[in-house]
């Protein structure tokens, strides 16, 4: 049971928020609350001494905030995945911490089990977008980044670069294509490297922009 166990970091500057969101987490069987950081460069620090499975990050924080702690995490080339736990619901907000590298966010408000499911998905390698912020990111991104490039693809890897944008983690595309995960962690970094990108976020998009989803 150990080794399935998520090892979840808390940051937050609301002392309220953490204790509610520890007290929630910590009757999940599977989840396992392992620090907290009062804002963005506790984070950090934390994330790097405590090496989380997941990073529950606020976005608006005194001194460092959630953006500026995930853009250090990728320097760090951390590979903690990061959900973005926010009361802030417009695009401008969101938007940026998932360019920063965030493999999602919820609201401050959604239901205990759909935290805990959005916990477990992002660790499986999911990336959560609501609609309208898949959109949003679309528009913002320069519609010729990577024009071309999709023809440097295997055919394999346009399979698993559509697996990837139907938000599948590494798993399930080793067993959709009845291949080893070491093999789908190769094909996805030799898509990164040829459609220069720098995660699953970008890909997917890429993949809906340049018609390569399923």
């Amino acid at each position: 049971m150990a080794d399935r166990i998520i090892r979840v970091l808390l940051v937050d500057d609301h002392q309220v928020v953490r204790r509610g969101l520890r007290t929630f987490l910590e009757i999940q069987d599977d989840i396992e609350v392992v620090g907290e950081a009062a804002d963005g460069a506790e984070g950090v620090t934390a994330t790097e001494k405590l090496r989380p499975d997941v990073v529950l990050m606020d976005i608006k924080m005194p001194g460092t905030d959630g953006i500026e702690a995930l853009r250090r995490l990728r320097e760090l080339e951390n590979p903690a995945r990061v959900l973005i736990v926010t009361s802030f619901t417009e695009q401008r907000t969101v938007v940026p911490a998932l360019r920063a590298g965030a493999s999602g966010y919820v609201y401050k408000d959604v239901d205990p089990d759909a935290l805990a499911g959005a916990i477990r998905s992002v660790h499986a390698g999911h990336v959560l977008l609501q609609p309208e912020v898949a959109g949003a990111l679309l528009a913002q991104d320069d519609p010729g980044t990577g024009t071309g490039r999709g023809s440097t693809l295997t055919e394999r890897e346009r399979e698993v670069l559509g697996l990837i944008a139907d938000g599948r983690s590494n798993r399930e595309i080793a067993r959709a294509l009845v291949l080893s995960e070491k093999t789908v962690k190769t094909h996805v970094s030799n898509i990164l490297m040829k459609l220069d990108l720098s995660d699953r976020t970008q890909a997917a998009l890429w993949a809906v922009r340049n018609g390569a989803a399923g």
